[in-house]
């Protein structure tokens, strides 16, 4: 992609969907747009997301989800909700709409590898 951002297609709940890859996020988001094609069910918090120049953003938790990267698979793994119509509105230049953002705690859960140069994710 040409902002440096690496996109990747994934299945959440069964649903395909296209995610960013983001090494700086904490948590795997998901755009609260897309919560009911995703079948995600989320419970309001007090806590609230921030991002890069964004101020404070109010998020939503979701449990028990299904994630499918490749081969490799989660049951069970908790998502963020929240808005990401700021970074879509961003990515209309790339022509490019994502679901979501792939963070650091799948690429923990998975033991990420990522190859730059070749533009690879390995999970085990």
């Amino acid at each position: 992609m040409p902002s440096g951002h690496h996109l990747l297609k994934a299945k959440l709940n069964g649903q395909k969907g296209l995610f960013i890859l983001d090494t700086g996020a904490s948590n795997t988001c998901v755009d609260q747009a897309q919560a009911d094609r995703f079948n995600l069910k989320g419970k309001d918090t007090d806590h609230k997301a921030t991002g890069a120049g964004n101020g404070e953003i109010d998020i939503q938790l979701s449990n028990k989800n299904k994630l499918k990267i490749g081969d490799w698979k989660i049951k069970k793994i908790p998502l963020v909700l929240m808005d990401l119509s700021h970074i879509n509105t961003a990515l209309q230049l790339f022509d490019i709409e994502i679901d979501g953002i792939i963070g650091a705690d799948v690429l923990h859960q998975g033991k990420g590898i990522i190859q730059y140069e070749k533009e690879l994710l390995f999970l085990k």
